[in-house]
């Protein structure tokens, strides 16, 4: 005891003390030093303020005289034993029971709170500088799982009692171990759970997102998520669209404010979020749309699809709450199939599509919405061709499903429709197909076709949703040339008609919408020229140029085969029917020209079905080309000049005044027959033409589709007639043609003879075997080795082919002189005789009557 009396007085520096008060220091000291006080002191700190060593069990502080109904603070700190491998190593941290305080309004608790410290100065990450407060009570084991390999938990009650208490135990994981956090393989994906923004707790930045490459976790997933938390998650992919969903995880933000479900209701998934939860933006930050707000437990019952390639997503815990939730795993990836569309857009999905994009012949594109979109979304789809064209749109691709994440729940028939117009706006009255998510069935594969230029596509929801349309739809547009060369007919799929009024010439082809040939069946299409007979009375048709394609027959009997065909029909020329098909074009020269006998023609494309679709379907190259024109006006007179021995035309019929005609260029076509085995001679009497050029004005003789006299008002005298031989008029006729832009004031005299051409012996002399025939060949050409039939000798024209400058022709004086005195002669003979036989019969009848009056005079007597 003395020596405790020293030792104090030491301590005490030489301050002077009664004795009894030494005493009374000295008993407190021992009593201090006794075992039983010793190892309570010891046990109070073993429970608080300390360091834990990890899998140690902690329990809260044991309730006493000296802490019950007092404030008591503690914290304890969990280090990793390797500091060589800290940064791979995560903290776990188990309550096994909890009973701190209550939540008020979820900004406070009261009577006492457990914070956790996750990270330090020293680590990437922490949350030292917004710690929030857990409170109130858990009923089964929950863990804390930490970003950093630090944790400091914070314990801190003003009233303790024996209804305050918690108990946990701790391990560490390395990261890979954790498989719900960092997923398989975490070595090849060291920035999956993002990269975090520096000195944030919980903003992380995910690029180029794409399957299983990117998780968005709330903190300290899948264990409870701290509180007094503000994230945001940036998140990227390299193509549209967008794509936040869950697979098998579970949705828990603020799902519970107790584990007792009759006191505390779970809360389902929704957007009434009073506390905490997850807001979704359509863009890179809080300025893009807002998606949605999201909180609540159990399944995320749909995706999240965004119209581009990036999505922020907030994330907000408040100050106090329950020890209980475990947060959110979305994953990241983009909606397959994007393409963009070739188009101008106005708005979010106001879509104008023009032909002018497009390439000919090619085709492009637009989807269903794949992203999500408000409640009373309306898009619109404006398909617009050229004048002339027409649009055909068809579905590659639909499905209709069921409305699986309405923004705006409705138990309505057609929450969504899709309805195709036919027409440039929405019209109720061009509807042409109308498709609803709640009865309609899917329609691939069928050409919608619109009669104009334009086609009007419109969607509407009254549901909005998250993840895109119930009416998954893939569409194609393309555009055709509808364009025609004559007027269509009405009821018929490509009939044209032609009429002189309309356009009295011009190019026509095989149709230029070639839409027609995607079929089961046959092509026909049928041309029809018409005109009136007071105004033109032929049809000149000249097929420039064909192209037909692979036929499975050949090409044997054309008008009968079952090959792609032209087939022009004359009505004036019976069974005279002419018919292209591709042999046909490979034996024979191109243009082919045929000439109508009358003020019409039809002209018909066959196209076999078998291969029709396959061959020219979307071919740039026409079938065929060609020209025509309505020809021969009343001004060119009648059109065929039947044979006869002689024969002229002479232009013009009649003056153009007398029907109107003048301003118009003329084509007249004559046809002269010829009578058989007889050669022509062909003699321009009479020609004034007015103009010079020869592509302007000609007058042209063609024999077996070969032309052999051409006239222009240049041509020389020597050159204004021609002797076509016999053997040369195959088809007993040659045609004449006489062009010219100045119809008013051009005339001609065209004439021919038929004549025969007569053999010569072999000394030169003509032979005159053929002179026999009575009438037909009696004269001999004078210098010519031909004959012509009698009666055209000295009848006023020239016959016989020669100079008119000569005495050597039918016409010339001597030949006409001789032949009028012989005829002179032979006829004074007869008047001669008729006469005398007159006198004789007169003086018969005096001498009759004088002798029937004698009698009559002797009675007398």
């Amino acid at each position: 005891m003395k020596a405790a009396l020293k030792k104090v007085k030491k301590l005490l520096g030489g301050l002077v003390l009664p004795t009894a008060g030494l005493v009374t220091i000295c008993a407190a000291l021992a009593l201090l030093a006794s075992p039983a006080v010793a190892r309570r002191n010891e046990r109070a700190r073993s429970h608080c303020n300390k360091t834990v060593e990890i899998y140690e069990d902690v329990t809260s502080p044991d309730l006493d005289r000296e802490n019950r109904y007092k404030p008591l603070r503690c914290y304890y700190r969990f280090r990793v034993t390797k500091p060589q491998l800290k940064d791979d190593w995560v903290i776990v941290v188990r309550f096994k029971s909890f009973k701190v305080g209550n939540v008020v309004n979820a900004t406070h608790c009261d009577n006492g709170y457990l914070k956790i410290m996750d990270g330090n100065s020293q680590t990437e990450v922490s949350n030292r500088r917004t710690l929030g407060m857990f409170c109130g009570e858990i009923e089964q084991t929950r863990s804390f799982i930490s970003e950093t390999s630090f944790v400091k938990v914070i314990f801190d009650v003003q009233n303790f009692t024996e209804e305050t208490y918690f108990s946990f135990d701790s391990r560490v994981e390395q990261q890979k171990e954790v498989f719900g956090r960092y997923g398989p393989n975490p070595v090849l994906y060291p920035f999956r759970r993002g990269e975090i923004v520096p000195g944030t707790y919980c903003e992380r930045i995910f690029t180029d997102c794409k399957l299983q490459s990117c998780f968005v976790q709330s903190p300290g997933y899948p264990s409870v998520y701290p509180r007094n938390l503000h994230c945001k998650y940036y998140l990227n992919t390299r193509l549209p669209f967008i794509k936040l969903y869950i697979e098998n995880e579970e949705f828990n933000i603020d799902g519970q404010r107790c584990e007792n479900p009759m006191m505390c209701p779970m809360r389902p998934v929704g957007s009434d979020c009073p506390y905490d939860f997850i807001r979704i933006y359509d863009g890179k930050n809080e300025q893009a749309p807002l998606i949605g707000t999201f909180c609540g437990m159990g399944r995320f019952p749909h995706s999240i699809i965004g119209s581009g390639q990036d999505i922020m997503v907030e994330f907000i815990s408040s100050p106090a709450g329950p020890f209980l939730n475990t947060g959110f795993h979305f994953n990241v990836g983009n909606w397959p199939g994007h393409v963009e569309s070739a188009g101008s857009r106005n708005g979010t999905c106001d879509w104008v599509f023009s032909s002018d994009t497009v390439e000919q012949g090619q085709e492009s594109i637009f989807l269903s919405l794949a992203h999500w979109y408000k409640a009373g979304t309306s898009c619109s789809y404006l398909i617009r061709g050229r004048p002339g064209e027409i649009v055909r749109m068809y579905f590659p691709s639909f499905r209709v499903r069921p409305i699986e994440a309405p923004i705006r729940p409705y138990d309505g028939d057609c929450g969504e429709t899709l309805i195709i117009y036919d027409s440039d706006r929405p019209d109720d009255s061009r509807i042409m197909k109308m498709f609803c998510d709640t009865f309609s069935r899917p329609l691939e594969k069928h050409d919608f076709i619109s009669s104009g230029s334009s086609m009007f596509v419109k969607f509407d929801s009254r549901t909005g949703s998250y993840d895109g349309s119930s009416l998954y739809y893939w569409a194609q547009y393309d555009f055709f040339n509808n364009t025609h060369y004559g007027r269509p007919v009405e009821d018929s799929v490509c009939d044209e008609l032609f009429e002189s009024y309309v356009r009295p010439e011009g190019r026509f082809g095989s149709p230029l919408n070639t839409l027609i040939y995607k079929t089961d069946e046959d092509v026909r299409c049928r041309y029809s020229f018409k005109a009136p007979r007071y105004q033109y009375r032929r049809i000149l048709v000249t097929i420039n140029d064909t192209h037909f394609k692979h036929n499975e027959d050949a090409c044997l009997d054309c008008l009968n085969d079952a090959v792609d065909k032209i087939i022009i029909r004359d009505p004036f020329r019976n069974g005279t029917d002419v018919c292209i098909c591709d042999s046909i074009v490979h034996s024979q020269r191109l243009p082919a020209i045929v000439v109508s006998n009358g003020p019409s023609l039809e002209l018909s494309l066959h196209v076999d079905r078998r291969h029709a679709t396959q061959n020219y379907f979307k071919s740039n190259i026409p079938i065929f080309e060609g020209t025509y024109k309505f020809i021969h006006s009343p001004i060119c007179g009648p059109t065929v000049m039947a044979a006869a021995s002689e024969g002229s035309i002479v232009y013009p019929k009649y003056e153009p005044y007398v029907y109107g005609g003048y301003g118009e260029d003329v084509h007249c076509m004559w046809e002269v027959k010829v009578s058989p085995e007889r050669d022509l001679w062909i003699s321009l009497e009479r020609m004034d033409f007015s103009l010079e050029d020869c592509s302007q004005e000609v007058l042209e003789v063609e024999v077996s589709g070969r032309r052999v006299f051409t006239v222009c008002a240049t041509a020389p005298e020597e050159a204004r007639s021609l002797t076509v031989k016999s053997k040369d008029i195959r088809d007993g006729s040659l045609i004449v043609h006489f062009k010219s832009q100045a119809p008013g004031h051009s005339n001609f005299q065209l004439t021919w003879t038929e004549l025969v051409e007569l053999p010569r012996n072999s000394d030169g002399t003509i032979m005159t075997s053929k002179l026999s025939a009575p009438g037909e060949c009696k004269f001999v050409c004078p210098g010519q080795a031909a004959c012509i039939h009698e009666d055209l000798v000295c009848n006023g024209v020239h016959n016989c082919p020669g100079s008119n400058n000569t005495n050597m022709h039918d016409e010339a004086p001597e030949i006409c002189y001789a032949r009028t005195s012989a005829h002179l002669n032979y006829v004074a003979l007869g008047l001669g005789a008729a006469g005398g036989a007159v006198v004789a019969v007169g003086v018969i009848i005096l001498v009759c009557r004088n002798c029937r009056k004698r009698p009559e005079n002797d009675t007398s007597f």
